[in-house]
């Protein structure tokens, strides 16, 4: 599975960006995909992910009703909308897939990632 992020730039705070996950050589509606991010000195930490269909999401508390995640298997891709940016949602932010329904949220569940793409918000 090959997995490419992209979207990310520099933004100001309050602006609202769309980030895309693109799917190369598989089908990426077999697949829960989430959105992981990661700022300068931190961990890698969960933001959302989606279910196969699209049916079910899940966020980390965090990034509650500010961001969306969503799918278009038809295109191959799942997408992370994010609204209001703030200064501290500054990092890389990666897509990640799992072929399993769990809805994981540890970065060791998933065994395919893109290769980030960097979110900047400045104030």
């Amino acid at each position: 599975v090959q997995l490419q992020a992209y979207g990310g730039g520099l933004v100001q705070a309050g602006d609202s960006l769309r980030l895309s996950c693109i799917a190369q050589k598989t089908r990426l509606g077999s697949y829960g995909v989430a959105w992981f991010r990661q700022a300068p000195g931190e961990e890698r930490n969960f933001v959302a992910r989606i279910s196969r269909s699209g049916g079910s999401t899940y966020y980390a508390d965090s990034v509650k009703g500010r961001f969306t995640i969503s799918r278009d298997n038809a295109k191959n891709t799942v997408y992370l909308e994010i609204h209001t940016l703030k200064p501290e949602d500054t990092a890389v932010y990666y897509c990640a897939a799992d072929p399993t329904p769990v809805a994981n949220t540890r970065t060791e569940r998933y065994g395919y990632w893109g290769q980030g793409t960097l979110v900047t918000v400045s104030s």
